[in-house]
């Protein structure tokens, strides 16, 4: 990643964060789950043709100050340059991401998330991966023992070289995605970005995808269906009515605020513009 200085009160600010600023696993839990109940993992500025800027001013511009959101690319790659200014030893990780997904079907290596050196130990977070972005940092532990977050128990399997991220919902394990502990360096993201923003097969390109944890749980939008997810995974599903209902949600919810008559996507989306 280049050198960037992020400004670290507008981002604590921003946040909600008012705690120490040193490199302890207490400050990066603290900080984890602050950032994602705080900043909405969205994908609006695709929807709306404006293109995902990865240059770290820029981002800083949209989730700090303008107060919007973002995907993974914008929001672990700004993380990564917070946890590096107040001194954590972190690294960017490349994934697929695999929920919902069959194993006999191989997505892109269109994720990132990040690793930190902490403590003789490794840990994982990941403040970017939607409706299930961690809420506290995870230990780096393979042996596919329950981890314990503020939210949804996670752990890690390792299967051959591969090694997989798993949410528990009502008992049963899913795969959030898979990594190799590779690192992706920043032309591996641009190149990522730039497929997950402009291709056409990319699902971020025809789906309205908007989430935040919350205290209580998790809200999220996902084209026309507003959800709220409580902690057990107990959920409730309203049908929004049409555009100007999401925008209203949008900015309730999420604190997403456009102009009147905003519409979201191509043709073929729920709300073309």
């Amino acid at each position: 990643m280049p050198d960037f200085i992020p400004q670290l009160d507008a981002y604590f600010a921003r946040i909600g964060y008012t705690g120490p600023r040193q490199p302890t696993l207490a400050v990066l839990h603290a900080l984890t789950a602050a950032h994602t109940t705080s900043i909405p993992f969205e994908n609006l500025d695709v929807l709306l043709g404006r293109g995902i800027n990865l240059d770290p001013a820029a981002v800083e511009r949209k989730l700090v100050h303008q107060g919007r959101g973002g995907y993974c690319f914008e929001q672990n790659g700004f993380f990564y340059h917070v946890l590096a200014a107040i001194g954590f030893r972190v690294t960017p990780i490349s994934a697929r991401v695999r929920y919902q997904r069959p194993r006999d079907f191989i997505p892109p290596r269109t994720h990132l998330f990040l690793r930190i050196e902490l403590e003789r130990a490794s840990w994982l977070t990941d403040v970017g991966v939607g409706g299930l972005s961690l809420t506290s940092a995870i230990p780096l532990d393979d042996s596919g023992r329950e981890l314990p977050t503020p939210h949804e128990p996670r752990r890690i399997l390792r299967e051959g070289g591969r090694l997989f991220h798993q949410v528990q919902f009502g008992g049963e394990w899913h795969d959030v995605c898979e990594f190799t502990l590779e690192e992706m360096a920043p032309i591996d993201c641009e190149l990522a970005n730039w497929f997950t923003s402009t291709h056409p097969r990319s699902h971020f390109k025809s789906r309205l995808m908007v989430a935040r944890a919350t205290p209580e749980g998790r809200v999220s939008i996902l084209n026309r269906e507003f959800t709220r997810r409580d902690r057990a995974g107990r959920s409730e599903t309203h049908l929004i009515s049409g555009p100007d209902e999401l925008l209203a949600i949008l900015a309730e919810n999420f604190g997403l605020r456009f102009p009147a008559g905003t519409r979201f996507g191509p043709a073929a989306s729920p709300w073309p513009t």
